[in-house]
């Protein structure tokens, strides 16, 4: 007779925590953090006791955090590991929601996402607006953006419009002009990744849609650069079907690399149906 043993929540939480910490630690080298090199090492990245190390807590805690095991993690060493370990604001936030720790409210909020900024994208309504940075996280936008890409519905730390575009079925169906767009967006970011080339985010990212995405890894294998461009987009809603935008790119200084991108309608059809959703 064969037993089943019930796998709580809790207890796969706490493997999901272990996993995204021991992935995060891998990818940052020694010297990144000023730490000496030590010569030919056993695994790639950063030893525990260095990472716990630098955190401030002890060694035995942190081995038995990545073990899985069932131990608390306060606000302030979670702050202080997503430091040591370079995470970006969506994998902080990653980390608190498998720590079932609350988030400080001003995690999830970007510097440049202000209130006045907020007050732009409300106020370009019924137009759909949203707020990237050059990695292509998705940072704010309006109530008409949601509605026609849905992202309300989809985890924070996933909103990197890069990656639904390649990862996510849901959100491709909504893009017409799919095939034809695609090699043009991965050779923007790889012309972007030119500044952050060294940055674990990026880094992550590119490797985490080189794994799970072919098609990505065949145009990212064609080392195309291009310059951002306004440019038309067709988009498939659910229920409104097809929707026609010319958008524009809004940068916010000189030397910044967040946009504000707008989404105008280029025909009458679909400014009528986007003033009567």
């Amino acid at each position: 007779m064969t037993s089943t043993v019930a796998v709580s929540t809790e207890e796969i939480r706490r493997r999901e925590l272990a996993s995204f910490l021991r992935s995060r630690r891998e990818r940052i080298s020694p010297e990144q953090v000023g730490l000496p090199s030590s010569g030919r090492r056993r695994t790639p990245g950063l030893r525990r006791e260095e990472v716990a190390q630098l955190a401030g807590v002890g060694v035995t805690w942190y081995t038995w955090l990545e073990q899985g095991r069932d131990i608390h993690a306060s606000e302030q060493v979670l702050n202080a590991i997503a430091r040591t370990l370079r995470l970006d604001p969506y994998e902080r936030s990653h980390l608190y929601t498998l720590a079932g720790v609350p988030e400080p409210p001003i995690q999830k909020e970007c510097g440049v996402v202000t209130p006045q900024v907020r007050a732009i994208l409300d106020q370009l309504e019924p137009f759909p607006a949203a707020v990237q940075n050059a990695r292509t996280d998705i940072l704010a936008y309006n109530a008409t953006y949601d509605w026609l890409m849905d992202v309300d519905s989809i985890p924070f730390e996933e909103r990197n419009s890069l990656l639904l575009c390649f990862t996510n079925p849901r959100w491709r169906s909504r893009l017409r002009d799919w095939e034809d767009g695609m090699p043009r967006t991965v050779a923007q970011f790889r012309a972007s990744m030119a500044e952050h080339i060294a940055e674990p985010s990026w880094k992550a990212l590119v490797k985490r849609l080189r794994q799970e995405s072919p098609e990505f890894e065949a145009v990212w294998n064609q080392h195309d650069v291009q310059p951002m461009r306004n440019l038309t987009k067709v988009f498939v809603h659910p229920e409104a079907g097809l929707l026609s935008f010319d958008y524009t790119h809004l940068w916010f200084g000189r030397h910044s690399e967040v946009r504000l991108t707008t989404y105008t309608p280029a025909d009458s059809e679909t400014a009528e149906k986007i003033a009567a959703r």
